[in-house]
């Protein structure tokens, strides 16, 4: 599957996307979809083995060393961002894995068509709804729906990828959302349980049990695949943080397998960089003064 203009993979179709990780199931191995906010997070993402790369306007500012959510604030054009982190970071380094693309599908600067269109050109071999107001609750939530930018923008965005031959992995944080993307097409849908917990800027207080992550991941797994059994179930966030977190939600739930952003890439280059600076600093010096 080696594109022969490029020597790389990307891009694949929908059904080449899907049979990819259906033999990654055969295989008895769950499956594992990695964020990668700069060209060697995806490297080396793809060399340990990652399903699919995810990218989303957040891991630029995950890897400037600020907090994901930032990604969902107006700090800057998240369809921009995912799309240059995209064209001059990941696509010209990764050489087979599908590159999925982040989609802010509220944006009502663009047409949702025109940008797929451009979206598909780059080589991204499907795409995600994020920035997501499916994580956003309460008040702010009512007054973006009311207003015209509400979660159904991302449900037809998904149900316009499908048109377009696009593989789609979508988050929902409650199971009627998980529903309505079924029924749009979706081919994996992600229970979103809150942003991730852990390393220097995870959440500490805003966040549930890894027992309330397996039942709401469960919720989102019989919603969806009450509308078409063939979609796949994913967990994200929270409490699933580690590998033996994301272990506990598919054995108590119908997932098969883990999205993983800032459990991946940020807490892995937090851990691994702070230990080595400290070995580093351990050398003696020549006595040369």
């Amino acid at each position: 599957m080696v594109n022969p203009w490029t020597g790389q993979g990307n891009p694949y179709t929908r059904e080449e996307v899907l049979g990819r990780l259906r033999q990654t199931l055969d295989r008895g191995e769950a499956i594992l979809a990695a964020g990668a906010g700069i060209g060697i997070s995806a490297k080396f993402l793809e060399q340990g083995g990652a399903d699919l790369i995810i990218i989303y306007n957040s891991g630029r500012f995950r890897m400037a060393g600020q907090g994901s959510t930032a990604g969902m604030v107006a700090y800057s054009d998240a369809n921009a961002v995912a799309m240059e982190i995209g064209e001059y970071e990941v696509l010209p380094v990764v050489q087979e894995t599908p590159v999925i693309c982040g989609v802010h599908a509220s944006d009502p600067r663009r047409r949702m068509w025109h940008w797929l269109g451009k979206v598909k050109d780059m080589g991204f071999s499907g795409v995600n709804n994020f920035p997501t107001h499916s994580i956003v609750d309460g008040q702010f939530r009512q007054v973006l729906e009311e207003t015209g930018m509400g979660f159904q923008h991302e449900v037809e965005m998904v149900a316009l990828a499908r048109q377009m031959d696009l593989f789609s992995i979508v988050y929902v944080a409650k199971p009627q959302e998980a529903e309505a993307m079924a029924k749009a097409g979706a081919d994996a849908v992600i229970a979103h349980v809150g942003t991730t917990i852990g390393g220097s800027i995870g959440v500490t207080a805003a966040c549930c049990t890894i027992e309330d992550a397996a039942r709401r991941t469960q919720e989102v797994c019989d919603a969806a695949k009450g509308v078409r059994d063939e979609v796949i179930c994913l967990s994200h966030g929270g409490p699933i943080s580690a590998p033996k977190d994301a272990a506990y939600i598919n054995e108590h739930t119908d997932a098969l397998g883990f999205v993983g952003a800032s459990s991946l890439e940020r807490l892995a280059f937090e851990q691994a960089l702070l230990d080595l600076t400290r070995e580093f600093k351990k050398i003696p010096a020549a006595r040369k003064y």
